[in-house]
């Protein structure tokens, strides 16, 4: 993808985000200007309260901004929509569905019905190797089986754009790396528009075309750090020259901003 000029997926403009809490008011973005192309993987970094998941949600359609506008396709996000998918840190499935209808769900609100929809399912299913727990209840899941499926679902619901707010973060390492792999492996070949929030330096540089950190509230982008490490990217990636000069530079960046926070 290096070189290629691609268009302007989403359009971020000067976002200001203010909440009204119970010691006057609190800035939590503070003049956000962004441009996410299309097929881009975005990685976002940065300290605890640095808006990184406001951000996020004013994207996805469900937070208004106080001032400043979003634009997917050139068309102002008023609210939320079929063209942004947002896979949660906590899996948010229906725990009275199946695996296989949790799918099924995204695919129906498509209008894709009956085998169709039945088969389109497993192939989701398949992406993310869970055809075998397709009748399986969410409850007889692991957690990182359980956002398998919040992936494979969000996948169905074919959003041109993919939101994931610490999807991993509740994970043990083992598994949180192994899902690592396969959203990489999927990515490669769906090249869907990623925004991903993680507190994970390692994981946003083993991911993301393009990292960004956030400053201390009020929130704003510090840096943008383009990640030219090429794909493949595997776990052994992390061990090599480039990934570590990138971590120390982009963690140095976070740490400063973390230091800010406890002034």
């Amino acid at each position: 993808m290096a070189g290629e000029a691609r268009s302007v997926k989403v359009q971020v403009k000067g976002v200001r985000m203010v909440f009204d809490t119970r010691n006057g008011e609190m800035v939590a973005l503070n003049g956000v200007d962004l441009d996410i192309h299309e097929n881009e993987f975005i990685c976002v970094v940065g300290p605890s309260g640095c808006g990184k998941s406001t951000l996020l949600n004013i994207i996805a359609g469900l937070t208004q901004p106080t001032s400043g506008t979003v634009l997917c396709n050139g068309k102002e996000v008023t609210g939320t929509g079929t063209d942004r998918g947002v896979v949660f840190q906590q899996y948010a499935l229906f725990p009275w569905l199946t695996v296989k209808k949790n799918v099924k769900f995204a695919l129906e609100m498509r209008g894709v019905k009956g085998q169709e929809a039945d088969e389109e399912a497993m192939k989701y299913l398949e992406k993310v190797d869970l055809v075998k727990f397709a009748d399986h209840y969410p409850k007889e899941l692991s957690g990182g089986m359980k956002q398998r499926v919040a992936i494979a679902r969000a996948y169905a619901a074919n959003p041109e754009v993919l939101l994931m707010d610490e999807p991993f973060g509740a994970l043990d390492a083992q598994t949180r790396t192994q899902l690592q792999t396969e959203l990489l492996e999927t990515w490669e070949k769906d090249r869907k528009t990623c925004f991903f929030i993680t507190h994970d330096v390692d994981e946003a540089i083993i991911l993301a075309q393009k990292v960004i950190i956030m400053s201390a509230r009020p929130g704003r982008i510090k840096e943008m750090v383009d990640i030219d490490i090429p794909y493949p990217r595997t776990q052994e990636t992390k061990m090599s020259p480039r990934f570590m000069e990138l971590k120390n530079h982009i963690w140095s960046q976070v740490y400063q901003e973390y230091l800010e926070v406890r002034k």
